[in-house]
């Protein structure tokens, strides 16, 4: 936690789609440490509440909201309810998603395939489509839509996922101009291999098709990256930061990768 009370994002509020765990959590925390009344919001009450009762010991405001982001009713509730308390909504992560199969185009179910976008893609739409007009009556906001380095390069596996991903990067380019004359800057940020859940649980997979030790497959993605190793939930939630702060404010419609250069071969 900071030693001094005031941050860089003192008195503003913000909404972390899916910050019940990873790099979610890692957000919520990281803008409530910079003075960001954090909303934390999940489908699963109990790791919600944790999330937001850590970052109230800490000395910062958060609290917990449950909201599944395909449900445009709840959308709406939580956004009403959250403008009504605070006046005010200035920042959203579009953080919220899921990694579907990992499996070729060709044997994916509609139903798989549709599941996937509607989380990632239509869920995004939705919490942008409901903000705005309370960023409007605020007079400007930052959106940051959590897209992938596999929405700008491509990959031989989860290609819903990716497709999505791609999908968050142009969503946050057309948001970025049409929004431009509110004073609301929308940005993408596309991680790399962050050692999170999601990553995790498609290592396991992976061991258990390959018959290969969890520990070799994460040493093999340790040497993918110039760097030399994977990234934390932290690394992307730093860059979350720059981008809803002031000092981002000619920053706009622009993709932010942080990948420990992966994507630099």
């Amino acid at each position: 936690m900071r030693e001094n009370t005031k941050g860089r994002l003192e008195g503003r509020t913000a909404i972390v789609t899916g910050s019940t765990y990873g790099i979610g959590e890692a957000i919520a925390k990281v803008l409530a440490d910079e003075g960001a009344i954090s909303i934390v919001t999940g489908r699963t009450e109990e790791e919600g509440e944790r999330v937001a009762g850590e970052i109230r010991s800490s000395g910062r405001s958060a609290e917990y909201h449950h909201l599944d982001v395909t449900d445009e009713e709840e959308v709406v509730k939580v956004m009403r309810a959250v403008y009504e308390k605070y006046g005010r909504i200035d920042i959203l992560v579009n953080n919220a998603g899921i990694s579907g199969p990992s499996k070729p185009t060709h044997e994916y179910t509609r139903e798989e395939w549709e599941r996937v976008f509607d989380v990632n893609v239509t869920g995004a739409f939705l919490c942008t489509k409901n903000v705005i007009p309370y960023m409007k009556r605020g007079g400007g906001g930052n959106i940051v839509y959590i897209s992938s380095i596999y929405g700008i390069v491509g990959s031989q596996d989860n290609p819903a996922y990716h497709a999505t991903k791609a999908a968050n990067r142009i969503m946050a380019k057309t948001g970025a101009l049409i929004y431009a004359k509110n004073n609301v800057r929308v940005n993408s940020v596309h991680p790399g291999f962050i050692w999170t859940p999601m990553v995790e649980d498609f290592l396991k997979d992976q061991s258990r098709e390959l018959g290969v030790a969890l520990e070799d497959l994460k040493g093999e993605l340790d040497a993918r990256h110039p760097i030399g190793h994977v990234g934390e939930p932290n690394d992307i939630a730093y860059g979350v930061l720059y981008l809803v702060s002031d000092e981002a404010k000619f920053v706009t419609g622009s993709e932010l990768i942080i990948d420990g250069g992966y994507t630099t071969r």
